[in-house]
Formats: C-alpha cells, structure tokens, sequence
C-alpha cells in the first residue's frame, strides 16, 4: 500500500493511497456522524444535512453543483450511516482538485434556502414512502429498531415522516455545527493523486470550518425481540438475527468466515438448503454487521406465505449446525471467498478510498490488504463454531413483514436456536 496519513491542520487529517497506474481519483470526505448522533426529536437530520449539502452555497446553485462535476465527466454522491456520513467524489485524476472545492464548499457554504428545504422535506418523505413499499428494504429498519429499541442505533436512518416534515434550518445548522469539524472530519482520497498538493489544498480550502463537539450517542444495548406486521403480500419476509460484534472484536475474522459460509454466496448452505434443495425462497443470505461498540448478525429470506412455517425450522437448524466444526474444503472456499472480496477490491479507486476511512476513522490506522487476509487465514474450523455457540448465546430477534399466518411464536423460534 502507498498509503500516507497527514494533520493538516489541528485535528483535519488527509489520508491517500496513491495508484500510479489508473486514470481516476476519488476523494471526499467522511464525518463521524450518523443517526446514532442526533436527538430522538430530530432522528433524520442527518440524512436531510447530507440532501440539503447539494441545494445550493455562497458560491453555487445547486444546478451549478451538479453541472460542474458532470461537465468534467465526474460523479457526485453522498449517503448517511447509523455512524457515519459521506460526501465523495470520483473524476478523472486531473480534475481531483475541483472535486475537492466543490465537497469543500458544501460542507461549509451551504445556505440550507427555505424554498429548497422546503421542497427537500417532501422528496424524503416521498424516499420514506418507498422504503415502506419496498419490503425487503424497510424488513431491516424494523429488525434494527427490535434489537437496538429506544436508542440511536435502533432509529432509521431517513427518520419518520413526521418529524422530517418537522425538520427546520436551525435543527439542520445546529446539527451541523456540533458535528462537522475536526477532529472528527477525515479527508481521504485514493487513485492517481498527489499527497503533497491535496494536502496543501485540504489545508486552505478547510482553513474556516470550525472544530466539532465531541461525539454524543448512547452506547449500544442489544435487547433483542420482535416486529411483526400483517400486510397483504405476494410473500412473507422474515430477518432473524442475534447479537454480533463490534470491529475491534478478536472474533470479528471468524464471524465473517460464518456469515459466508452459512449465507455469503450460491454454496452457501443456506442457498443449498434452502433454495436449492427445497425450494422455499427465492432470496437467502446471511450478513454480519459491526459497529464501533456492538452489532447485528442477521439472516434474510423472502418466501411463500404458506411456507412460512417449513422455512423457519431449516433457518434455526442451519444456524445452529454452525456450532459444529466445518469441513475443511467447505472452509477453505469461505475464507478464499472473503479474500478474493479484499484484493479484488484493490483494483477500485472507490473502494480502496471508502475503506481507507473506514480504517481510519474506527482503528485510526489503515489496515494493510496483507494483515487482513493473513487474520482471515488464521480462522480455523473450531473458531468459527466458537464463534457461532457466541452468537446464540444471545437473545434472538425477529422482524417479519407480509402474511405471517404460518409463522410460529417468538418462543418456539428462540427454542430452536439453542445451541
């Protein structure tokens, strides 16, 4: 990795991964700052700053915004996190600097007009409304709000539609001024980039934002239980999950080896079992989510009402199998799963950058692409089943959404699932 880290000024750092050999750049900058920061009052301000960033500064309108990158052949975006926010940029390698000012200028010129807010708040609502008609989407922010209840992690990222409506350029400016500043603002770019002359860009073009509060959210607090929702569907879609881990966790490694090989890909076991072999979801996977102080490990499935209640058997059996060591060809194609997933992102200047962050911002060093394959070849079979009896040691929980008729009751799920 060609990876250098530089203070540009007190508490504003610049990390870059150089790539000689491509044409592009990205860069942006990541904010420690996500749903898990705001007051239940304004639960979705984040998500609005981040759309509202885009309407217009001191300097643009929010058409110039858009024109200015496209004119360049660039792309623009930006997304909120339960703990992070992003605003990033790729473009051609000599147009790096541009990106830069325009990021640079929205993160601290926006003028948050009325009539934009004003028009903003229905386009979130509108998002809200999609969500909620998108059931293998909104599934996940019900199972999140059933593990983590009352606090931040457990809030939705987009908020509600009351209180986005509700949502004011004092609550938007305040929030913004508490959070967006170092030392918790990281600039981060990789591709075909310059360190020495970002850095001195980074230093000038962020010489007036102004040092952030320290962050404030509530510790995570895995309760686990359930959600269900009656709604006429074609299918029934059930999350089933339990506590998982935060990154720094020893068994992090070994409980993404689990998550890929109960359901990370088409030799999955669960995509054997229980799409291939009986036919009973179209979509099936298992995914392992982390956090600075917690997590969630979960499984998906989508199925026919009426197969609900073969379905959930064969999830519980399938996780709690885990708790018995694996085959070794079985884990050697999981692990080499997860390595191929690394160095295959090395070829993308997005991605080596949107890691990068990441790093930085949750471990405060980049992790070498080496360090991280060599900790997922060091997860042996008796790891992993540790690592499983640990997940089910946990209260379960439940999110399920469509026809729920065959589904059984929390307790006899939970039942299943004692390892």
């Amino acid at each position: 990795m060609s990876v250098r880290i530089q203070e540009v000024r007190p508490g504003l750092r610049l990390v870059t991964d150089r790539m000689d050999k491509v044409e592009t750049a990205t860069l942006g900058v990541w904010v420690e700052a996500g749903t898990r920061h705001e007051a239940p009052e304004i639960n979705g301000v984040a998500h609005m700053l981040e759309h509202m960033a885009f309407k217009g500064t001191r300097k643009r309108s929010a058409l110039a915004i858009a024109e200015e990158i496209e004119n360049v052949g660039g792309h623009l975006n930006a997304y909120t996190s339960r703990e992070h926010t992003a605003y990033y940029a790729k473009v051609l390698k000599e147009d790096a600097d541009l990106a830069l000012d325009i990021i640079a200028d929205i993160l601290q010129n926006s003028v948050f007009a009325e009539d934009e807010l004003a028009r903003e708040r229905d386009v979130v609502v509108q998002e809200i409304g999609q969500a909620e008609d998108t059931p293998d989407d909104i599934i996940f922010d019900h199972f999140q709000a059933a593990a983590f209840p009352e606090q931040g992690l457990g809030r939705p990222v987009l908020g509600t539609e009351e209180i986005v409506k509700g949502l004011n350029r004092d609550a938007i400016e305040g929030y913004m001024r508490a959070n967006y500043g170092p030392p918790r603002l990281l600039v981060a770019a990789a591709g075909n980039v310059n360190h020495e002359a970002l850095a001195a860009l980074v230093a000038s073009q962020f010489e007036g934002v102004g040092e952030a509060s320290a962050a404030q959210s509530d510790a995570a607090r895995y309760m686990g239980g359930e959600y269900r929702e009656e709604r006429e569907l074609e299918q029934a879609h059930v999350v089933l999950g339990l506590s998982g881990i935060d990154y720094a966790d020893p068994d992090y490694y070994a409980i993404s080896v689990l998550a890929t090989l109960l359901g990370g890909g088409m030799s999955s076991r669960l995509f054997q079992e229980v799409r291939e072999k009986r036919g009973l979801a179209y979509s099936v996977f298992a995914h392992t989510n982390s956090y600075v102080d917690g997590g969630l490990f979960s499984i998906y499935a989508g199925t026919d009402p009426q197969r609900l209640g073969e379905l959930m058997p064969v999830l519980c059996a399938e996780l709690v199998k885990m708790c018995e060591p694996v085959q070794a060809q079985e884990l050697a194609r999981a692990r080499a799963q997860l390595k191929a997933s690394v160095l295959m992102s090395l070829e993308s200047t997005s991605a080596r950058c949107e890691v990068l962050a990441r790093q930085m911002q949750v471990f405060g060093r980049p992790i070498p692409p080496s360090e991280v394959v060599e900790k997922i070849e060091a997860v042996d079979a008796n790891s992993v089943a540790r690592a499983a009896k640990r997940l089910l040691s946990s209260r379960p929980t439940l999110a399920a959404l469509g026809p729920l008729a065959k589904l059984e009751s929390f307790d006899s799920i939970a039942a299943r699932l004692k390892a």
